[in-house]
């Protein structure tokens, strides 16, 4: 296996920023939860990643969005270029307000608080959270950040 499978992340573009998505084409999947920890994430991306770069049809850069709608699933959203045959597709569209977090997961519940103050302050109110998780686990110590990307749409 390689060192690296996700690229370095880079904060700047996606931090304090209003995002305006028409139609953004994704390989969309669900991942098994408890108490929203995943539990089988990595065979999930795997899976579709190996159809997605069979196409080469991977997004620049990379996005990987999860909407946690419940403690025991999430749906997960990968950025593509294309449809994937024989894989769930969406599209994604409107306004995004977007921040990013640097720690640990554990710190999720305060950056939720955070997200929904920063949205507020704007004069807006979100109508729904997607999570961006910018590396693995792995790539996040190699590169010694855990960068988290939340996103509100409003």
């Amino acid at each position: 296996m390689k060192d690296e499978c996700c690229p370095q992340f880079d904060p700047k573009p996606w931090n304090e920023t209003t995002l305006q998505w028409e139609g953004r084409r994704f390989v969309k999947d669900r991942v098994r939860s408890f108490l929203h920890i995943p539990l089988n994430f990595g065979s999930v991306m795997k899976r579709n990643m190996r159809a997605i770069e069979a196409l080469d049809a991977e997004a620049d850069p990379p996005v990987v969005l999860s909407d946690e709608t419940s403690p025991w699933g999430a749906d997960v959203y990968i950025g593509v270029t294309r449809d994937i045959p024989r894989a769930g597709m969406a599209t994604i569209s409107g306004t995004f307000l977007s921040k990013v977090y640097e720690g640990p997961y554990r710190n999720m519940r305060q950056w939720i608080e955070e997200m929904q103050a920063f949205v507020s302050a704007r004069g807006k109110s979100a109508k729904k959270l997607y999570f961006f998780y910018t590396t693995c686990p792995k790539c996040a110590r190699k590169y010694g950040k855990n960068y988290v990307v939340i996103l509100a749409q409003v």
